[in-house]
């Protein structure tokens, strides 16, 4: 198991829930164009943003940023370590810091001092355009937490990305196997949206299945909201972690007699806006039934039956109608037209 670490109030590794994070792509400088965007992803439930600073004015904006948000913000630290010291003196909840452009052991140490002292993390972040190869980006982040710990600084993560897949994959297990750091998992420039959801879906799922990895960014051009949709859905796939109910749904084939896509599609419009409060059991116990349910929508009685039953809510269709089941058991049936109303009222 990692070492466990805080960014602001939420916690890193040692067994801690996996943290979604995503990154702004405002000008940082734009303090109010760049927290209304945070804001956004706050509500989209982002956990830790990053903001790149480029420069000293994008590094004081983090001041008037800080004030706006409320969720812990890293600062992103290319070349020239003057801008994580004066993004901690602004504010910042963590450092990020490529050590394939920020190479003086000197600069390194002096960040690590300067976040000792104001009690605030340092992400060792390694990327392949910077540092060729598997060894070479794992020796690459050994080295700079030697120097991090030198200054008895230990408060670290770790990622080592690259735009491949399978070089992602192979530094994070050949680096988890020589340090407890916690590790933040990611593609870096996976590519368009299409191809990069399933670049990073294979190397965050491959390495959360292995049991490495703390803290996720899944990379996406566009709106960062997509992001963390993206990580919540990896997360929920692997059951780590749950945000709200699961629909299962055939792919349809020539024996589905019903316009399956058109109630799944209505269903999960309506999941995501309507909130199912919880019982009195259940809010004693501190948990939401939206995160509980698993909801089948089958659309023929190969496999539709089946799910169904197994499902805590579900339906299996055949020609204009279904059985809609609940904890195993068969209520009624109902016409397709009916199916969304009646799907809602038994969750």
């Amino acid at each position: 198991m990692t070492r466990q670490i805080r960014v602001g109030k939420i916690k890193i590794g040692g067994g801690a829930p996996i943290a979604i994070q995503s990154m702004a792509k405002t000008d940082t400088r734009d303090a109010a164009a760049t927290a209304r965007q945070i804001r956004g992803l706050e509500k989209a439930g982002c956990e830790i943003v990053r903001v790149a600073v480029k420069d000293l004015d994008a590094a004081r904006a983090i001041r008037d940023i800080k004030k706006k948000i409320n969720i812990p913000l890293c600062a992103d630290i290319h070349f020239d370590y003057r801008l994580a010291i004066s993004a901690m003196e602004n504010g910042a909840d963590k450092i990020r810091i490529n050590p394939g452009n920020v190479r003086k052991k000197e600069d390194i140490a002096k960040v690590a001092r300067m976040a000792k002292r104001k009690k605030i993390p340092i992400r060792v972040g390694v990327n392949s355009g910077s540092i060729n190869a598997v060894d070479g980006m794992v020796k690459a982040a050994l080295d700079c937490i030697k120097v991090l710990e030198r200054e008895d600084f230990y408060d670290i993560i770790v990622s080592l990305k690259a735009s491949d897949v399978v070089t992602t994959v192979e530094a994070y297990r050949k680096f988890a196997k020589r340090s407890d750091c916690p590790l933040h998992l990611g593609v870096t420039a996976a590519g368009p949206a299409s191809t990069g959801l399933i670049k990073s879906s294979i190397g965050i799922g491959a390495l959360l299945l292995d049991g490495i990895g703390d803290t996720i960014r899944v990379s996406l051009p566009g709106d960062p909201r997509e992001e963390v949709a993206a990580a919540k859905n990896i997360l929920q796939a692997l059951g780590l972690r749950r945000f709200g109910p699961e629909i299962i749904s055939c792919p349809t084939c020539g024996r589905c007699q019903v316009d399956l896509q058109r109630v799944v599609k209505e269903i999960e419009d309506r999941i995501e806006t309507q909130r199912y409060p919880p019982s009195p059991r259940l809010r004693r116990a501190g948990k939401d039934t939206r995160t509980q349910v698993k909801i089948a929508i089958m659309g023929c009685e190969v496999n539709g039956p089946g799910e169904a039953k197994e499902a805590d809510v579900g339906i299996a269709f055949g020609k204009g109608a279904g059985a809609l089941f609940k904890k195993g058991k068969i209520l009624y049936r109902i016409k397709e037209k009916d199916a969304v109303k009646e799907i809602l009222k038994n969750i």
